[in-house]
């Protein structure tokens, strides 16, 4: 965690959070099978993937996989108690000793959603590029919003522009690391489009390319269908559906906070994620896992779901 005046209060009010009783609400809809809890990290340690582990195996949850959560939603059945899925995004190479060799250990499901230019370019992912570039300092949440809104390819120039002339560091896993980890029966591979842009700031021609690229070379990579994909920055439209429909993936998840709820009419292409990050406090951690956070953030009423 890091020590600033942010994740102070983010701690404290996440105690207050534990505190006011939600936890035993959310614990009690996990048991009687109204919801799902979905939950994805990007480049955890060690330490915090394994505690995130602890934390739900410790309290009776069951791990399932893209393929057991894709046929529990599709058989309309209630869902089944406590159950949890983890996804990753991005394909960082510290996931392989951090994330993978947990996952072995623990034998938990764990679907690793790949953006397959860093992993056969060996370069940086372009938002660390361009950290790396002008310093931390000189980039903040608002500079990057700023470049995510811009056109796909007015964005790749700009980053282009600023990222010039720098040394290529590889950030992702290695191609030959996707191959040996993918003989795991506990890890999964999806993807994350080949260079990670907003897609809904995409061309269609682009967005066609984005896809078939990252699909074509996972499944030469890995020698299996690929079927489950992960929307970077969590942009998508009816437009991005229709394409993955059309290169028969079956399932997508977003970055939007929220449960996978029974009540509700789920929408197969949009399965919803709560985020783990890696440098605010454990404490806060919990609470987003546990879906907590969410509820006092949205100010949203679990009595409602009961």
């Amino acid at each position: 965690m890091k020590f600033n005046i942010r994740n102070l209060i983010a701690w404290l009010y996440a105690w207050y959070i534990h505190w006011k009783g939600d936890f035993r609400k959310i614990n009690r809809l996990s048991s009687a099978g109204k919801i799902i809890h979905s939950v994805y990290f990007h480049n955890p340690s060690r330490k915090l993937f394994e505690g995130s582990v602890k934390w739900f195996l410790k309290r009776g949850y069951t791990f399932v996989s893209t393929e057991t959560l894709y046929n529990i939603i599709q058989s309309k059945k209630p869902f089944p108690p406590k159950t949890v899925i983890f996804t990753i995004d991005d394909g960082w190479k510290e996931n392989v000793e951090n994330v993978v060799a947990v996952a072995n250990a623990y034998q938990i499901p764990v679907t690793i959603f790949i953006s397959t230019k860093m992993a056969e370019e060996g370069c940086r992912f372009w938002w660390s590029a361009v950290e790396h570039a002008l310093g931390k300092e000189k980039v903040n949440v608002s500079f990057f919003h700023e470049l995510k809104a811009l056109p796909d390819e007015e964005r790749r120039q700009k980053v282009d522009e600023i990222t010039n002339g720098h040394k290529k560091v590889r950030e992702a896993m290695e191609i030959s690391q996707i191959k040996e980890i993918i003989q795991s029966p506990f890890i999964h591979i999806g993807s994350h489009t080949h260079t990670h842009p907003i897609l809904t700031k995409c061309t269609d021609q682009r967005l066609q390319e984005e896809i078939e690229w990252s699909n074509e070379k996972l499944k030469d990579w890995t020698g299996r269908k690929i079927v489950d994909f992960a929307y970077p920055n969590g942009s998508y439209s009816s437009r991005e559906i229709d394409m993955l429909t059309s290169f028969g993936y079956r399932m997508a998840f977003n970055t939007k906070p929220g449960f996978i709820q029974h009540d509700n009419s789920v929408n197969i292409f949009a399965i919803p994620r709560f985020d783990v990050l890696e440098d605010v406090s454990y404490r806060e951690n919990i609470c987003r896992m546990n879906g907590a956070w969410f509820l006092h953030k949205t100010k949203e009423k679990i009595n409602t779901w009961e």
